[in-house]
């Protein structure tokens, strides 16, 4: 089978961006919230803290009555009680008064500065004073942290540990996320097994499966692996059906070029529609994009590094976009560590190596795993560039999200 239609990427790209996918929202507890994407910009209900409270272990006062406090003339204050974290204060302090206050603890009223337990000194009920505090020593003000109101976390992103956290802060239970695209993935090909099998002459473990699952599931989808079609209609069609009733999107690796085992365009087209069947870059020239029973389907090139490329230019963006995350694709600017050449007229993604800001092309071919696995992502030269010279800045579209 000939290309069908070779398009340019931006053809491409707006073909994707066509796809009216809805995945839709869910509410879940933070406990299971860990990589999920927030689906709706989130505001703080209270202030953070909620009261005034004590930074250290020492004496809450009136600040007014230690300003005539010195070395030689200390001020002595009564001490009328204490307050430990947890409770609301009993005690009110008036003119002459202080309250011993532990470290987080709530200020009594009237107090407004903490003095420093090793900053005193203390007989009895009495403490002496040998310098004057200023409103607000040791206090955290309500509110000081976080607002009432303020914004906490923006739509589209992803939680970590650190924005789990400062939920937790806010009193969150539940949060809303986007629900997982989910992404059904085949491998094709004779020669591909799965690891933990037998390999015999002339056959390779599987890496693309792994890698496009475990890259979906990095972006906040869910991947979820069919299996390896075999080079025969009926094993890839059969996949295929498998894969439409687990997958809002399904991405195939391998057999999409022209030879006479590469079928996958023919069997999308049998259940579906092709609508892009080659893109003018280099590597992955033979890329299909169809659509059978409204759901995406991708046919990316078998060799590992065209694979990721292409499931970063293309696949990678439409998820994002699912996620509220468009534009979160990681770039970076380096410079090329030695010149390299390009054939003019072709677009070009060339994978590199970052070594701190420094891109070190990766001239392996697009075939060796070592050339996916070494690459931290990818440099595009424009089809009338024929070269890049040395120490030239380059934006370097990483593997990573």
């Amino acid at each position: 089978m000939a290309f069908l239609k070779v398009v340019s990427l931006e053809e491409a790209i707006s073909i994707i961006n066509s796809f009216r996918l809805e995945i839709g929202f869910e509410e879940v507890t933070l406990d299971k919230a860990l990589g999920r994407i927030v689906a709706e910009d989130i505001y703080s209900p209270l202030d953070i803290p909620p009261f005034d409270r004590s930074t250290v272990d020492g004496y809450a006062v009136r600040a007014e009555d230690t300003f005539m406090a010195s070395e030689a003339n200390p001020v002595e204050l009564k001490v009328i009680g204490e307050v430990h974290a947890g409770e609301q204060p009993s005690v009110k302090l008036s003119k002459g008064e202080a309250v011993y206050i532990t470290t987080g603890s709530m200020m009594p009223e009237n107090a407004n500065a903490v003095i420093p337990f090793e900053d005193v000194e203390r007989e009895g009920d009495i403490i002496r004073i040998y310098k004057p505090a200023y409103p607000g020593l040791g206090v955290m003000k309500k509110g000081t942290d976080i607002k009432k109101g303020q914004l906490l976390i923006r739509r589209g992103t992803k939680l970590t540990f650190k924005e789990t956290a400062l939920l937790s802060a806010a009193g969150f239970l539940k949060v809303k996320v986007f629900k997982k695209p989910k992404v059904a993935v085949i491998s094709t090909g004779n020669e591909i097994v799965l690891p933990g099998e037998e390999l015999r002459p002339g056959q390779i473990y599987d890496i693309n499966g792994r890698a496009i699952v475990d890259a979906v599931n990095e972006l906040g989808g869910e991947g979820i692996f069919v299996g390896i079609a075999r080079d025969d209609r009926e094993s890839l069609k059969k996949l295929i059906l498998q894969a439409l009733e687990v997958g809002d999107i399904i991405v195939i690796s391998g057999g999409a070029s022209g030879g006479i085992k590469d079928l996958t365009a023919s069997v999308i087209e049998e259940l579906g529609e092709v609508k892009v069947h080659g893109i003018a870059i280099q590597p992955g020239k033979p890329t299909i994009i169809g659509v059978i029973n409204g759901k995406p389907v991708f046919g990316l090139p078998g060799y590992p590094t065209s694979c990721l490329t292409n499931f970063t230019l293309l696949v990678a963006p439409l998820l994002l976009r699912l996620l509220g995350r468009e534009g979160k694709i990681k770039k970076v600017k380096a410079k090329i560590k030695h010149k390299v050449f390009s054939v003019k007229g072709r677009r070009q993604f060339l994978p590199v190596k970052l070594e701190g800001d420094v891109a070190v092309p990766i001239l392996k071919g697009s075939g060796a795993v070592t050339s996916f696995v070494e690459a931290d992502g990818f440099v595009e030269i424009p089809e009338n560039v024929e070269s890049l010279d040395e120490g030239e800045e380059v934006t370097v579209t990483l593997f990573s999200f």
